[in-house]
């Protein structure tokens, strides 16, 4: 919500600005009016809406243009008071106050207007037909209050309305001139209800609507209540409730009606609550709650994150296969700004034989943003509605931020559960096909990868005496010039060399000495296409004695290349409790 809301009252001299201000603060008619009323700020608590009010005078005979154009471009709302019984002040408001505070704010956020009729004790009848045409004319306008400063008629509504103006404005809701909602406002509504709709079956059931209502307004609705609702949708629209829940299209009228009957405070509390700003886009605060990750700690998701992506995936598996289908994963993202995974996503993490993202592959995805760009898992379960759904404070709520990797080194144990190898060897040595292998592809399936959609990420799990892990694989770079510190931080690094190329392995043994000979990171040397013919090295000792010297074991041999079966598996296993162990190796 706004930290304040600021008014500012102007219009032609002795309309009755002042004399309101002053009626509003002490309650009775001054008898001695200033020139202008000093600002005066209403404390939150003694204002419907909870909110630090500052009221604004201006007067012509004070100040000057410049000074006026500031206060203009200050204000959150500008009431332009004229006088009911004088016509020149009426017609001033279309011919001088709406071009010069037109002129004076930003054309993207327009502020809202009230057009305030003063001395309405002084005639029989209402200012209204004249000002109607106004309104319609010009859509900043959000209403028009007539009042009398001196027998305090409508005083403090005229503030209410201003503030509603502010804190609840109709402009980024609803165009009166098309009488529908304005289309952000549409879309911010369709998200919401995505994410209430808990089941996916395209209506909101009664459960579903008693947990929105309690979610928005902290209560349930009477059953009574409910059933009203729906007879109001009913009545107007022949779809707007389907088997006795509400469509989308019912939803989205329900909240035509409440901002056409004046009810805008409804929908905002709504928009507000899944995390919108004033212009309909989702809050930065939202979002990206804070998250504190001290150096060499990790992030990965907690038991309560990983309960709420299942349910995410339950939703969206229509035909329970365990698996994604593109039309699935796109409803799944439908309430994202853009599509946040690409192709590359499909060979990073399991699939099955249609290519699509299983399961175990969907969690594995979310596991590895999170460990590697916990900001964007952050706003990823933002848009998910996270926080709502799971009822937590924030998505921060539903990560665990690890203690630092020294400690676990110190006490001998690990409560992680994300294992980050490093993969380095040099062009061709088979890198690539050492992380598609441990998403149980072969040769022959790994020849139908698309160059592009290439990943150098590969995270899957592996069991641990009895435990699940996650083994997130890191393809590096085959330039050992230009290591990067992340290229460097891992809890295991893996060294391949191809055992039919004499030259391979003299690059992993010049990466091991020159980055990780004196670090305290376990290495493990592989042996890579293990099928081929194996050559002597040219390097000054066989990689079986190199491992001997450098206390590492001894290269592990492997191939992707199996007719019909997936690789053997044995070898990430091995990688994965040298990372959890380091201290044993």
């Amino acid at each position: 919500m706004r930290k304040d809301v600021r008014i500012l009252l102007v219009g032609e001299p002795k309309v009755g600005k002042t004399s309101l201000i002053m009626s509003l603060v002490s309650e009775e008619f001054p008898e001695v009016v200033p020139y202008r009323a000093e600002e005066i700020t209403i404390p939150a608590d003694v204002t419907p809406e909870r909110v630090p009010t500052h009221i604004v005078d201006y007067s012509e005979a004070e100040q000057t243009d410049e000074q006026l154009f500031q206060e203009i471009s200050k204000a959150n709302v500008i009431c332009i008071v004229y006088s009911v019984n004088n016509k020149k002040s009426i017609e001033k408001v279309t011919s001088h106050w709406i071009p010069l505070i037109t002129e004076n704010t930003d054309k993207d956020s327009r502020v809202p207007l009230i057009l305030v009729g003063n001395k309405s004790d002084l005639v029989e009848h209402s200012s209204m037909e004249t000002i109607l045409p106004i309104m319609n004319q010009h859509s900043e306008i959000e209403t028009c209050v007539e009042c009398s400063a001196k027998n305090l008629k409508n005083i403090s509504e005229l503030f209410y309305y201003a503030q509603k103006a502010v804190l609840h404005p109709t402009g980024p809701l609803y165009s009166p001139e098309r009488k529908d909602m304005k289309p952000l406002c549409v879309k911010a509504l369709t998200r919401i209800f995505k994410v209430s709709d808990l089941d996916n079956d395209g209506i909101l059931n009664d459960n579903e609507l008693n947990f929105f209502q309690r979610t928005c307004f902290n209560t349930p609705l009477e059953p009574q209540a409910l059933e009203d609702v729906k007879n109001v949708v009913r009545k107007n629209l022949s779809d707007g409730v389907c088997n006795n829940g509400l469509s989308l299209k019912g939803f989205l009228f329900l909240h035509t009606l409440f901002i056409q009957r004046g009810r805008h405070e409804t929908t905002w509390t709504v928009l507000r609550r899944f995390g919108y700003d004033d212009d309909l886009e989702l809050n930065q605060d939202y979002l990206f709650p804070p998250l504190k990750i001290p150096s060499d700690c990790t992030t990965e998701l907690n038991h309560n994150a990983y309960l709420f992506l299942q349910s995410v995936f339950d939703k969206h598996d229509k035909d329970r296969d365990c698996a994604l289908s593109p039309e699935e994963l796109k409803d799944l993202f439908d309430v994202f700004p853009y599509m946040p995974w690409g192709p590359d996503v499909n060979n990073t993490v399991g699939t099955n034989d249609n290519g699509w993202i299983t399961y175990q592959g969907y969690l594995s995805q979310w596991t590895l943003t999170t460990y590697l760009d916990v900001q964007r898992c952050l706003e990823y379960l933002g848009y998910l509605g996270y926080s709502i759904i799971a009822e937590q404070e924030s998505q921060a709520s539903g990560i665990t931020v690890t203690r630092d990797k020294k400690i676990d080194l110190q006490k001998k144990q690990t409560q992680r559960s994300v294992f980050r190898c490093n993969v380095f060897g040099d062009i061709g040595s088979g890198k690539s096909g050492f992380l598609q292998a441990f998403l149980g592809r072969n040769l022959t399936r790994q020849k139908t990868i698309n160059e592009e959609h290439r990943s150098f990420y590969a995270i899957s799990t592996t069991y641990v005496y009895g435990q699940e892990k996650y083994l997130l694989l890191h393809e590096v770079f085959p330039d050992f010039d230009y290591l990067s510190d992340a290229d460097m931080s891992c809890d295991i690094v893996c060294l391949v060399y191809d055992v039919s190329n004499p030259y391979s392995f003299e690059y992993c043994a010049k990466v091991f000495k020159q980055y990780f000979m004196d670090s305290k990171t376990p290495c493990m040397m592989v042996a890579a296409k293990s099928d081929l013919p194996e050559v002597k090295q040219m390097y000054g000792c066989s990689p079986l004695e190199f491992c001997r010297r450098h206390k590492m074991p001894p290269p592990q041999t492997f191939t992707c290349n199996t007719a019909a079966a997936a690789p053997n598996q044995d070898i990430y296993t091995k990688l994965t409790t040298m990372a959890m162990y380091p201290y044993v190796y």
